[in-house]
């Protein structure tokens, strides 16, 4: 479609339609003066005419108290005094006084602290609808502030206005430019105008109808010249909805536009693709100021994959731990769905055990490398459980969703399936063993609690269970699910668990673990580690804090340790 700009005339044409009912406004305001709470004529920095004064400085004029708006917020207007306005924000918008820096930021404004201790503070008490991913009571109340500025201050209007009122100007700015750029208006004699000469304010009202008129008739064709266009339809993303009536937006990720990310993986080049997932593909990204990023597409299907998006955005947003992937930001946009991620070069756990990389794992996954693997997983899962508040369940632990970086240290990805363990009143009034969420199993096969998947009874022990699977997975080198194998053993749990049962563990370690001449002891200490965590009953399992507390003892007894290759594993015997 032409911009308005290649059609000079009628480019002309808008402006000085736009231009000229602003000047009517702004004359015939001042042949009737009315604005509560000024008891003057308005002057610089104040206007309640478009285009003319400060364009922070916008009044509305109106009874019983003039309104100003500031950062897109409405605020009543109680009382002026020099260089100070005592203001509301209405009732219809509450909001939080913590938030009041917030509200005036990147405006002239700021607090008056000498009088903020003075002025009364209405308190409301409202509660989210839903309140799912909340484990807070938000409070918001009504607040009255005095706010101040300052015409010292280093700013183009104020700047320049002493110049243009010296040459006899009207200091303004023109609205028609996003950038609002100062603008001294000459000044036309109002005497001119609203003297005795009636008949020339019945031409400007002519002019101004036909104007209006003729305005009406473009934007009318345009609209119908672009119906159907969705870059035309005026109305907030309701994703960007949902994830603000739960987070707050300080605590938000950066919000990226589908083409910044389209660019940074050239145009979602096949050859870029690193990875597949249950919800998405993943493509290597650069980023405009460099930065090497992963950006995950979510698959097309509307339900599943916008409430991952959310949950994901969600769960990541409240969490901060070096072994967690970060999340750098997100787009939400009708042309895709997708979410950018710390770009994890080494691969994943799953390909150095069983995949592109596992020809080489006998140099890179040593037995201290895996000790230290399982460690490291350990301690993202005890944070989880343990050190956020609601605890957060991944539900889906696998060795494909631990990155492995260049260091060997590991960090765990995919949030798509997690949930908040927030409990009803019944289940957190009972102890912590028997209190669960209640929801539809949901995992990777061979890895899935079975408990949960019998009873759709989820807790922390079920991230327990699924690490007790990728133990497994470090002492044999096997994967969790195997088609290939007979029929009761297509499980590694099934597998492992039953040579261990029979004091036969050493017929599934990994032969790279044999070769090396791992200390029996250590093998033996994750292996019965391994055993308790995929325990049937989960009340039988060890939290994440008594893992981690195990597995710091095994690492400190592994150092050092290779004798003999020969592995009896006597505590397993029956």
């Amino acid at each position: 479609m032409p911009s308005l700009q290649s059609s000079f005339p009628l480019y002309k044409i808008i402006k000085f339609q736009i231009f000229f009912i602003n000047l009517i406004n702004f004359l015939s305001f001042s042949s009737s003066f009315s604005c509560p709470p000024f008891t003057s004529k308005l002057s610089f920095p104040f206007s309640s005419s478009l285009g003319f004064g400060h364009p922070s400085f916008q009044i509305h004029c109106s009874h019983p108290n003039s309104f100003i708006f500031i950062n897109n917020f409405n605020f009543s207007i109680f009382e002026h005094q020099t260089n100070s306005l005592l203001i509301s924000l209405n009732q219809s918008n509450p909001i939080s006084i913590h938030h009041t820096h917030y509200l005036l930021y990147n405006s002239p404004f700021k607090v008056s602290h000498s009088s903020c201790s003075k002025l009364p503070v209405l308190k409301h008490h409202l509660k989210q609808p839903n309140c799912s991913f909340c484990s807070w009571e938000h409070e918001q109340m009504l607040v009255i502030i005095q706010i101040e500025w300052n015409e010292h201050h280093h700013d183009s209007y104020f700047g320049k206005c002493p110049t243009c009122q010296d040459q006899k100007g009207i200091c303004g700015f023109n609205s028609t430019d996003p950038s609002k750029p100062f603008l001294c208006r000459p000044r036309i004699s109002s005497p001119w105008i609203l003297g005795d000469k009636p008949n020339r304010i019945v031409i400007l009202c002519t002019i101004g109808t036909v104007s209006c008129l003729i305005l009406l008739i473009i934007i009318r064709m345009l609209v119908i010249r672009c119906k159907g266009m969705k870059s035309m339809v005026v109305e907030e993303d309701p994703t960007a909805l949902f994830l603000h009536r739960h987070c707050s937006v300080h605590l938000l990720p950066p919000v990226f536009t589908f083409e910044e990310l389209e660019s940074s993986t050239n145009m979602f080049d096949s050859r870029r693709k690193i990875g597949d997932g249950g919800f998405g593909s993943v493509f290597l990204g650069q980023l405009y100021d460099g930065r090497i990023v992963a950006v995950k597409v979510l698959h097309r299907n509307p339900a599943a994959s916008m409430k991952a998006f959310c949950n994901e955005i969600l769960i990541l947003a409240s969490i901060d731990h070096p072994n967690l992937v970060k999340l750098h930001g997100y787009c939400s946009d009708p042309r895709g769905l997708l979410l950018v991620y710390d770009y994890v070069s080494n691969g994943t756990l799953a390909d150095h055990l069983h995949g592109s990389k596992s020809l080489l794992k006998r140099g890179s996954l040593t037995w201290q490398v895996r000790v230290e693997v399982a460690l490291q997983t350990a301690m993202a899962l005890e944070y989880l459980h343990f050190k956020v508040e609601p605890a957060i369940v991944h539900r889906d632990i696998t060795s494909s969703n631990i990155f492995v970086e260049k260091d060997m240290n590991i960090k765990v990805g995919d949030f798509g399936l997690s949930r908040l363990l927030i409990f009803s009143d019944t289940s957190s009034a009972s102890s912590s063993s028997s209190s669960f969420v209640c929801t539809g199993p949901q995992g990777t096969p061979g890895y899935l609690d079975p408990e949960y998947h019998h009873s759709f009874r989820l807790t922390e022990k079920s991230d327990v269970y699924s690490f007790g699977v990728i133990l497994f997975e470090l002492i044999s080198g096997m994967k969790a699910v195997d088609l290939s194998r007979a029929k009761q053993e297509i499980a590694l749990v099934d597998l492992v668990v039953g040579k261990i049962q029979v004091g036969l563990l050493h017929q599934v370690l990994d032969p790279a673990l044999i070769v090396e001449g791992e200390s029996t002891g250590a093998i033996d200490a994750i292996a019965e580690l391994a055993f308790q965590c995929v325990a049937a009953d989960k009340d039988d399992r060890p939290n994440t804090k008594e893992i981690v507390t195990e597995l710091k003892r095994i690492k400190n007894r592994t150092r050092g340790c290779h004798t003999s290759n020969v592995v009896a594993p006597e505590l397993f015997k029956v």
